[in-house]
C-alpha cells in the first residue's frame, strides 16, 4: 500500500476550509476560502482550484479507480469553469462545495470500491453532453443567423 501524504483528517480539513468552514450567521448555509479567494480577479479560481485537486492526487496515490478520479476531476474543472463567472460562480461555488464532494468519493471508493460507477460514468456523460451542447447551440444559432441573414443572388 503506498505511504498516505495526508491523513483522511488531513483532506477533511482541506475540504472544510475550502467549502465549508464559515456559516453564515442564522442560516445553515456555508462556504469556505473556495468562494472567498474566487473575488480575486483572474487568479482567484485557478489557485482554488490547484489546492482542490490535492484530494483527487490523494486519491490516485491511495489506487482510486480511474472512473472515480475522472470524477472528481470533472468535479474540480466544473466548479473551477463556471467560478471564473463572475457573482454567479460565487453562489456556484457555495452551492456545489467540490471538495466535499471529492472528500466524500474518496471516502467511498475506499470503503466500498467501485460501489458506484455506473452512477460516475452517468454523471461524466451527462457532464460531457452539457458541455457539447453549450459549445453546438451557439455555433448552431450563429450558422442559423448567418444563413437567414445572407442572401445569393440567382445567376440569370
Amino acid at each position: 500500500m503506498p505511504r498516505l501524504l495526508a491523513s483522511n483528517e488531513h483532506l477533511d480539513y482541506i475540504a472544510a476550509l475550502l467549502d465549508d468552514i464559515f456559516r453564515i450567521p442564522g442560516t445553515k448555509i456555508r462556504f469556505g476560502l473556495d468562494a472567498l479567494i474566487g473575488w480575486i480577479p483572474g487568479i482567484g479560481d485557478a489557485m482554488t482550484g490547484i489546492a482542490s485537486f490535492l484530494i483527487v492526487f490523494a486519491s490516485w496515490r491511495r489506487g482510486a479507480k480511474g472512473v472515480t478520479l475522472a470524477r472528481m476531476i470533472a468535479n474540480v474543472l466544473l466548479e473551477t469553469a463556471i467560478g471564473a463567472i463572475p457573482v454567479a460562480g460565487d453562489v456556484f461555488h457555495v452551492i456545489w462545495k467540490a471538495n466535499r464532494r471529492n472528500y466524500r468519493l474518496l471516502l467511498r471508493e475506499r470503503e466500498q470500491p467501485g460501489a458506484s460507477t455506473s452512477r460516475d460514468w452517468t454523471f461524466l456523460a451527462v457532464l460531457l453532453l452539457a458541455v457539447i451542447a453549450a459549445a453546438a447551440i451557439p455555433i448552431a444559432i450563429l450558422i442559423w443567423l448567418l444563413r437567414s441573414q445572407v442572401t445569393i443572388p440567382l445567376p440569370s
